[in-house]
């Protein structure tokens, strides 16, 4: 599958790789659901990319980390954008409760940080996305996990260019 790697020199590329993923999901000419696994240690950016992303789907208020609720919900226009953060789900059973399943539909575009702890109850990844540190910045990988995934980084080639 299909790699895409960039570094990151600031916290305005994160986001410009956030925005840029959105650009390329709502010029798509059919609709189709996103699931993105985020994975990088504690302050990589994984929250800032996903607020990249919410912003370039239209959203126009505060884009805030779901440490305690797990999940934030973004209702736009023509999607839903749900941002999960598992880190301290004690036990992925968590997720059958909360109705896990219902949140990966044709409309909705999924971030999910600390994906191996809901591993087995969690949609398949479109992308996996691993955010490393480089002494100040960052390393950006991500890598195609479907077909669909594939098409999201070939655009998106495209039009990042950092």
């Amino acid at each position: 599958m299909k790699q895409l790697e960039y570094f990151l020199p600031d916290e305005a590329a994160t986001i410009s790789i956030g925005t840029g993923l959105a650009q390329v999901l709502k010029s798509q000419k059919n609709q189709q659901a996103l699931v993105v696994y985020l994975n990088g240690d504690l302050g990589a950016g994984k929250t800032t990319l996903t607020r990249g992303f919410v912003r370039g789907m239209g959203h126009k208020g505060n884009v805030k980390s779901p440490t305690y609720t797990l999940v934030e919900p973004y209702e736009l226009a023509d999607w839903r954008v749900y941002h999960f953060d598992l880190y301290r789900l004690a036990d992925a059973e968590e997720l059958e409760y909360m109705g896990i399943r219902d949140y990966f539909n044709d409309d909705c575009c999924c971030f999910i940080e600390w994906p191996e702890k809901g591993a087995r109850l969690l949609a398949k990844a479109d992308l996996i996305i691993n955010i490393a540190y480089q002494d100040e910045q960052r390393i950006i990988k991500l890598q195609a996990e479907s077909d669909h995934g594939e098409q999201v980084i070939l655009a998106l080639a495209q039009i990042i260019k950092l």
